[in-house]
């Protein structure tokens, strides 16, 4: 079995389908062959080859503009293209002193596209929007193949064109953090458990567990947030008896395991003389990292220079409908919750679906089992995503949120598909769809006017046109012929009207350079943020933008670090070095392996853009991790592996091993005079001169 891609899994294509024939034994009557796998509407595939060119439109218009985006992973991606055993840890440097503070998995996406077509922002990014669209294309797959027929195909396509327009998912897919390559992983994950229920085959479960574990190789613990529903949905409606399910899930946990920790195995083991160290832990292990940094750290908070950043606002039971939050994913959360009650009524009891004695059902309810697993398994991922969100105190950035946007596109297409069917069908349904499309319209409403001056009219035009699409649908109900034109256009005017905010957000990441550490969508002051050209995805806490492309590490203008004076440039953990140090150094660099040792890794990442040769980062990312201390700082000198080293100036205080290395390097290192590389005193941090 192979998993889908745009081609494969399109409308109007079988896509990777059950086997037809005998249903395995043990399997009950909701084994079946795929539904909507057979001959497709007319408009299926181009409209959903359309959806997908917008998604690559999206995706891709104006990347070049976005330079190193997120410069902390970008030189990590630099850097393993120059060396392998950086390449195989993430390693932010060439020379492997310590790793970037995540798995590698979606460096080495990045990373081998930057081998064969070099290193730069199109070969770094491409791969990025690529997995985004793909991941398009695998929900649209498990959508459609989950209901029958032209309802299949249309839930479908709502559902991929929700995705594709969902704000803060058009704004990381430009990115180059792992999030994207993460939800891939994760949608092939879900496509695969939906088949696992359909075709009760072990190695479809199996296939399934793997994709999760490669997930956890790109983000570590996040990935399991949807192992709850997976496990949940299997066991309860996949065929054969419970024992047996109960058998292949075992099964499939130890294949999680296994491609969950192979690679943590491997670093783990590996003699920690020989590799750099891993960046985000307290104690160089991969372990530690998954437990605390990437684990419990990042929902309870932490101390070290790890604890919350209030990025994404408040924790509590608001904080994805908050200032923050609302424009990057809330804009169909409502509707999606609807849909999933809804949906799961009308999957277990359709309506208008006529009676047989002794209770069955035929037509509209033996098309549902399909239906009532996937929203099952989409319901249970936006559940706990919600939960784990919107409570977690420790560092939470909005475009996690992106991890949401498959459960809701998905729980729109479907449950908007039932409840629509429903509205045609009976009386007694016929306020769910007009209800969710005033609620979604209010809601649009409400975010929108946060924000006035950002397209004014536009918060009065979704309200008004939802409040008539909602009286259309009402209106409907009154004549068969007429009343089905006036449905039609009814419902394509609330898609059009709840659809109107995320577009107007989705575009604005097109017009401006992404801002790569904290990417989202919007207006300014959207998300509580501003970043370059006045959009939304600035940082908070004193962090900076990048530098663009070829700009030798210089801040933009403007900022702190374009005003501070002396080697060390404020902005962030380590701040950025100046042009002229970073001359100075690379023409005194002699034989040395590190260009230079700096507290943290703004600076070093950087400097390895600008000159392309390794740094130390000796505080990690945060600029707390106690990676050099003072005895491996004197074996380096000592060596000839580094000449150069700026104590001091990461976030977390002891970045650098705190007053250990800083007494070892007053002790025995010469300070530089700052008019020898062309600058007038010293700054919050001074250069020494070591060997």
């Amino acid at each position: 079995m192979t998993p889908p891609t745009p081609a494969a899994a399109g409308p109007g294509t079988s896509g990777p389908i059950a086997p037809t024939g005998a249903a395995p034994a043990g399997a009950h009557r909701d084994a079946r062959p795929a539904p909507g796998t057979g001959s497709a509407p007319r408009w299926a595939r181009p409209a959903f080859w359309a959806v997908l060119a917008l998604a690559a439109a999206l995706h891709t218009w104006g990347l070049g503009s976005n330079g190193h985006a997120n410069g902390y992973y970008s030189a990590a991606v630099l850097s393993g293209t120059q060396s392998w055993k950086a390449f195989f840890f993430g390693a932010l440097d060439a020379g492997s002193f310590i790793t970037v503070d995540k798995p590698p998995l979606a460096l080495w996406v990045m990373g081998l596209s930057a081998r064969v077509f070099g290193f730069g922002t199109w070969s770094m990014l491409l791969p990025q929007a690529a997995a985004g669209v793909a991941a398009v294309a695998v929900v649209h797959s498990a959508v459609r193949r989950s209901l029958p027929g032209t309802a299949g195909h249309a839930a479908g396509l709502v559902a991929a064109l929700v995705m594709t327009l969902t704000p803060i998912t058009v704004a990381i897919n430009r990115d180059n953090n792992p999030d994207t390559v993460l939800v891939l992983l994760l949608v092939l994950a879900g496509w695969f458990c939906l088949e696992a229920v359909r075709d009760g085959r072990t190695r479809t479960l199996v296939v399934s567990a793997i994709f999760v574990g490669l997930a956890f190789t790109t983000k570590m613990l996040q990935a399991y947030l949807v192992v709850p529903a997976f496990a949940l949905v299997y066991l309860s409606t996949a065929p054969g008896t419970v024992l047996r399910r109960i058998g292949r899930l075992l099964a499939a946990g130890a294949a999680l395991v296994a491609s969950s920790g192979w690679w943590m195995l491997v670093v783990d083991l590996w003699p920690a003389a020989d590799r750099p160290y891993i960046g985000g832990s307290t104690d160089n292990s991969v372990r530690d990292l998954v437990v605390g940094y990437n684990g419990l750290g990042r929902i309870f908070g932490g101390g070290g220079g790890r604890g919350g950043g209030g990025f994404g606002g408040e924790p509590g039971a608001g904080r994805l409908f908050n200032d923050v939050m609302a424009g990057q994913i809330s804009w169909l959360l409502p509707f999606a919750a609807l849909a999933l009650v809804c949906g799961l009524v009308l999957a277990i009891r359709p309506a208008g679906a006529p009676r047989r004695s002794g209770g069955a059902v035929t037509g509209a309810r033996r098309d549902l089992p399909g239906a009532r697993v996937a929203l099952c398994l989409w319901g249970g991922w936006l559940a706990v995503h919600y939960a784990v969100f919107s409570f977690s105190s420790g560092t939470f950035h909005p475009y996690y949120s992106t991890a949401m946007a498959p459960a809701v596109a998905a729980l729109t297409g479907l449950g908007g598909t039932l409840m629509w069917r429903a509205h045609r069908r009976s009386r007694a349904w016929g306020w769910a769809l007009p209800a969710g499309i005033v609620i979604t319209g209010a809601w649009a409403f409400a975010v929108l006017r946060r924000t006035p001056e950002f397209v004014p009219w536009l918060a009065w035009t979704v309200a008004a046109v939802s409040a008539a699409a909602a009286a259309g649908l009402v209106l409907s109900r009154i004549g068969r012929r007429a009343g089905l034109r006036i449905a039609a256009v009814a419902l394509a005017a609330g898609l059009a009207a709840g659809l109107a905010g995320p577009v107007a957000y989705a575009l604005t990441p097109l017009g401006s350079a992404v801002n790569g550490t904290n990417p989202t969508a919007g207006p300014a002051g959207s998300g509580g943020m501003r970043g370059p050209g006045g959009m939304g995805g600035g940082l908070s806490g004193g962090m900076r933008p990048e530098a663009p492309e070829g700009a030798a590490g210089r801040a933009p203008e403007g900022t702190v670090a374009d005003d501070a004076r002396g080697p060390m440039r404020g902005g962030g953990p380590g701040g950025a070095v100046s042009e002229q140090l970073t001359g100075y150094l690379k023409a005194n660099r002699g034989g040395a392996t590190w260009l230079v040792a700096v507290g943290g890794a703004q600076s070093a990442s950087s400097v390895i853009l600008s000159t392309g040769l390794p740094v130390i980062a000796m505080g990690g990312f945060t600029g707390g991790d106690p990676a050099m201390t003072a005895e491996r700082l004197e074996a380096l000198v000592s060596a000839g592996e580094l000449r150069y080293v700026m104590p001091g100036g990461g976030r977390g205080g002891a970045g650098d091993g705190g007053s250990e290395v800083s007494e070892w390097v007053q002790a025995n290192c010469a300070v530089v005079d700052p008019a020898e590389y062309g600058e007038q005193g010293a700054g919050p941090s001074s250069l020494y001169r070591c060997g």
